[in-house]
Formats: structure tokens, sequence, C-alpha cells
């Protein structure tokens, strides 16, 4: 029992003593640039997606796989 309250007890000392944690300005920042990445990073899938035809069931674009696979087994 005395393990985990020196557990405990260093973990609290190390948290609020040891730690630097970011001012929120700084939280602020990275949280928009996390935001902006996803973003980004999202946008370049749904495009793969839509110019590689990913979504058989449409019959609007098939991508460019889906016209090679049409022409290939015409």
């Amino acid at each position: 029992m005395s393990s985990l309250k020196t557990y405990l007890s260093e973990s609290y000392d190390e948290l609020v003593n040891k730690v630097s944690w970011p001012t929120w300005a700084e939280l602020q920042t990275s949280s928009i640039l996390v935001f902006v990445a996803s973003l980004i990073i999202a946008l370049l899938v749904f495009i793969m997606d839509f110019i590689f035809g990913v979504n058989p069931g449409d019959t609007f674009w098939k991508g460019i796989l889906g016209f090679m696979y049409e022409y290939l087994l015409k």
C-alpha cells in the first residue's frame, strides 16, 4: 500500500512541478495546426477516392480504375 501512495505522490509532484505545460496561446496554435492538417489529409483522401472510383455503387463517376475495368471487360 505504501508503494501505491509513493507512486501517486511522486506522480502528482512530477505533474505539478516538473512538467512544462503549454500556455493557452501555444495550445490554441497547436490545435489550429492539427485541425488544418486534418482537413488537408481528409481532402487528399477524398480526392483520391473520387479519382480512383473507390465507391463502385456510384453510377455518375466510376473513377479511372472503373473506366479501365469497364474498357478491359468489354
